[in-house]
């Protein structure tokens, strides 16, 4: 079975005390969920049409360990506390075998 990556990039940062509320949340239930942060920040270097904002990567050992780590109960409280603090895309994709 494949891995799998989280991808979040965020396009604006509304509320950074929501943010770090969330981010105190998100955190131990995506370590616990098995998830391993592998980067975030600001990127180093970006390329064609790319946009300088803040990008999280983080691998999971499958596709369905991934969702189980965002559909837990944990992380919806995570959700719950950045309510309209972020606006971010998030993706999760398979890797190549």
């Amino acid at each position: 079975m494949p891995k799998a990556y989280w991808i979040a990039t965020y396009r604006t940062i509304n509320d950074p005390a929501a943010l770090a509320a969330y981010a105190a949340l998100a955190g131990p239930a995506i370590q616990a969920a098995g998830g391993r942060f592998l980067a975030r920040g600001m990127p180093a270097k970006v390329y064609e049409a790319a946009v300088n904002q803040r990008a999280v990567l983080i691998e999971f050992d499958s596709v369905a360990q991934a969702t189980g780590a965002h559909d837990s109960p944990a992380y919806q409280e995570a959700l719950k506390a950045l309510g309209q603090g972020a606006e971010r895309d998030i993706r999760i994709v398979e890797a190549v075998a």
